[in-house]
């Protein structure tokens, strides 16, 4: 206690409700002058400690906190000079500011979603630009029909196409047969249940069965274009390409495009066949529509133009599915996480843009009355 003498106080007598300060005001003796501070319960204006002895931050910041409790302002308290320029650092510190207000997360989902809107733009501008890459090397392949890689779109045609026929009809004919089955159970209400004819054949020939076959393509091949791709990318052997002076849109990219674009829209009819079939099932076992009545009369109210417009949204899906496959598996940075990141944002893209696409047409057919 010799080189820390206590703590001391003493209400002035002469000055009503001064507070006159002595000893030492360390971090030594903290707890002591922490329980002297709470033993004042007059009223105190001002605060003399020009007659402590020792003192150090912790000393500082017990009084600068109990002045502040206490309401006493800055300017009444009084420190030795050569204490000033220590008071003066900690009050920087010490400085009693207002709490943040409290944050619900809306400034950090309107962030996520500027983000999210920024990236998706992006992609777009990037698809567009590969897009208009494709059909200037489509156009040069017709012009040099040398560059085609007829053995590689034929090896895709039958990966992409003929392998996928067996899931698109059975999906197809289960869905076919779904739709039968709850339009019946609608109809059978009003005693018109022969009308299930013209619900499944108008919606398989102009929506579901293009949009099925779109969406399996879009999950079985985009997938894997992004994979193919991406491995290669990852191994280097797309800049070994390159440096044997051929062009990767060529040899990758082109073969599976011309391969979609010629695949989808014969498996979209066959989704015609199959859906079409569903409902014949359900119409001969459930409804008691015969399969020659049912026939007779899709023959009879069906026109063409419903199938047209199906087939005619079949190309332009295989351009997305494609194009954005093969863009995906370009962007693969050169690791596995890379590969598996890009094949499922592939994927997603890929639905998402087929989806979209397809509710856009058919309001615009809609409206154009086709």
């Amino acid at each position: 206690m010799k080189d820390h003498p206590p703590p001391h106080y003493l209400l002035d007598p002469d000055i009503e409700g001064q507070l006159r300060l002595s000893g030492s005001w360390t971090l030594a003796t903290a707890l002591r002058a922490t329980e002297l501070l709470g033993q004042i319960t007059a009223p105190v204006h001002s605060v003399d400690a020009r007659a402590v002895d020792g003192l150090d931050s912790a000393g500082v910041l017990l009084l600068l906190r109990y002045a502040h409790r206490a309401g006493i302002p800055d300017e009444a308290l009084r420190f030795r000079d050569e204490h000033k320029a220590l008071v003066c650092t900690i009050e920087e510190v010490a400085d009693e500011r207002p709490k943040p207000p409290r944050d619900y997360g809306i400034i950090a989902a309107l962030e996520r979603l500027g983000r999210s809107v920024h990236a998706i733009g992006r992609n777009i501008v990037v698809l567009v630009n590969f897009l208009g890459e494709n059909l200037v090397k489509l156009g040069r392949l017709l012009r040099q029909p040398r560059r085609l890689r007829l053995t590689a779109t034929v090896s895709h045609m039958e990966d992409v196409g003929l392998d996928a026929v067996p899931l698109v009809a059975l999906l197809s004919y289960l869905v076919g047969a779904v739709i039968a089955f709850l339009g019946s159970t609608i109809l059978r209400d009003f005693g018109a249940e022969i009308f299930v004819v013209e619900l499944v054949s108008i919606a398989f020939l102009r929506e579901f069965a293009v949009l099925l076959t779109a969406i399996v393509l879009a999950g079985r091949t985009a997938s894997a274009f992004t994979a193919q791709i991406g491995a290669m990318k990852a191994r280097e052997e797309i800049d070994a390409i390159q440096t044997l002076g051929l062009d990767p849109i060529d040899l990758l990219v082109l073969p599976r495009v011309i391969a979609l674009l010629v695949m989808l829209p014969l498996l979209t009819f066959v989704a015609m066949l199959a859906g079409l079939a569903g409902g014949v099932t359900v119409g001969a076992f459930d409804l008691d529509i015969p399969p020659q009545m049912y026939l007779a009369r899709m023959h009879d109210t069906i026109e063409v133009r419903h199938m047209l417009v199906g087939l005619s949204k079949a190309p332009v899906f295989a351009l997305i599915i494609a194009l954005i496959g093969c863009l995906e598996g370009l962007k693969v940075e050169g690791t596995a996480q890379s590969v598996g990141e890009r094949t499922t944002s592939s994927v997603v893209q890929t639905i998402s843009l087929v989806i979209i696409l397809d509710a856009l047409a058919a309001l615009w057919f809609m409206h154009m009355d086709w």
